[in-house]
């Protein structure tokens, strides 16, 4: 498979540009003749000038266009273009440099954007979330801004939960800078509020981050952390600290098994399965949902990472209904279930699981990294099932060695 870094200038060009922009849109982007496109795409000329409008066109840095660092996984033009609204958002406001708003939302229209922003990233649709939570974090610092001192603590929260939403975002699109960022000020910014729920879900929020980022010890670190600081007494606790504390061990558990420290993903687990017990049903709360149909298919996630791929599957087959839980959860459940399936070598069953989740969630599977390892690893299923499956992420189907992204796969 080739490196980004081996195509040429002009090839890494037409690769970002895809399908969706012609050289003549790509003209009319930038203000060049399409004549000097052309010759761009051609590595026959590409002055400086042309090089940062046509970077600026595609929503990339020029070390992307000239091979130093590759483009981010899956991030087509509206990802990019997403990303840098986010990033000038929180960069801007956590500066203080606020840009004029035409209506200061009140206290109860930022709940109601808080919410939105929320529904559409469990749902998945995460391009549509980071296109809301751009000027949801500036009109949140507005809001702040605008409120008397000692009567900012509603919209500190919903500033903290912005920055929050901006950081889950830019994580899933690999943007790690931003999500560092994003979640920094979110947890300043809960500070601010004196809200101790808000600023667990913060730390939660940054040890995801550590996660996906490879620093796991530290992550489990500030996982434990914030379950600590926020354990309540079972028998007084409310359904929201409930939701809190049982969304933080579920985590502590989740980075527990990719340690493979089988011991303690199981004493979180047990803890985990305990509060959901304790709550009855599912509960929203802070962005979240947790309960007892959260704990049990989380604890299928956990024995697949700790290679117990019997045991997760025992646990997917006690679960028979699923439709309390987000969209973004049923289909991270479904990928879990898909994996097991593929570790038990019950290939077709594995490959029907895996698509079925990626047709009905088509926007949320294209910024996965599970579905690409499950075709990995099936290697004996049909070829017609492998075939659909991996053209619905975008894969090379031919064989099970590695598969490619579809928009660099022309240029081969």
């Amino acid at each position: 498979m080739a490196r980004w870094s081996d195509y040429t200038t002009g090839e890494r060009i037409k690769i970002l540009r895809g399908r969706e922009i012609r050289q003549t849109d790509l003209a009319e982007m930038t203000g060049l003749s399409v004549v000097t496109v052309q010759k761009a795409e051609q590595d026959r000329a590409l002055s400086l000038p042309t090089l940062l409008k046509i970077a600026d066109a595609l929503r990339v840095d020029t070390s992307v266009i000239l091979g130093q660092q590759a483009p981010r996984r899956t991030m087509d033009r509206a990802d990019r273009s997403v990303m840098r609204a986010l990033s000038c958002a929180v960069h801007d406001t956590a500066a203080g440099a606020l840009p004029d708003v035409e209506h200061v939302p009140t206290l109860e229209e930022l709940e109601e954007i808080t919410d939105r922003c929320w529904g559409l990233y469990w749902r998945g649709h995460y391009t549509e979330a980071g296109t809301v939570a751009a000027p949801f974090v500036t009109s949140a610092a507005a809001a702040v801004h605008a409120s008397p001192v000692g009567e900012q603590a509603r919209a500190l929260g919903a500033l903290s939960d912005a920055y929050r939403v901006a950081g889950y975002v830019a994580n899933l699109m690999g943007n790690r800078d931003l999500a560092y960022a994003a979640i920094g000020h979110a947890q300043a910014t809960a500070e601010r509020a004196s809200d101790d729920l808000r600023a667990a879900l913060v730390k939660s929020g940054r040890a995801w981050v550590y996660l996906r980022d490879a620093r796991l010890s530290e992550a489990l670190t500030l996982a434990e952390r914030a379950a600590v600081d926020i354990e309540p007494r079972f028998s007084t606790a409310t359904p929201e600290q409930l939701t809190v504390y049982g969304s933080h061990i579920n985590f502590a558990a989740v980075v527990a098994s990719r340690m493979n420290d089988k011991d303690r993903a199981a004493d979180y687990l047990s803890q985990s399965h305990a509060a959901g017990a304790r709550m009855g049903a599912e509960h929203r709360a802070h962005g979240t949902l947790f309960g007892p149909v959260t704990a049990t298919t989380q604890a299928v996630g956990v024995n697949v990472s700790l290679g117990q791929a019997g045991k997760a599957l025992q646990l997917a087959g006690s679960i028979h209904d699923v439709s309390q839980l987000t969209p973004a959860a049923r289909n991270r459940y479904a990928m879990d279930k898909a994996m097991a399936q593929a570790d038990a070598k019950m290939w077709d069953a594995s490959l029907d699981t895996l698509e079925a989740a990626l047709r009905a969630a088509p926007e949320w599977g294209r910024h996965q990294a599970l579905p690409g390892v499950i075709v990995q690893k099936v290697g004996k299923a049909s070829t017609a099932r492998l075939r659909r499956v991996s053209e619905l992420i975008g894969a090379s189907a031919a064989g099970a060695g590695g598969f490619l992204p579809a928009t660099a796969r022309t240029a081969l």
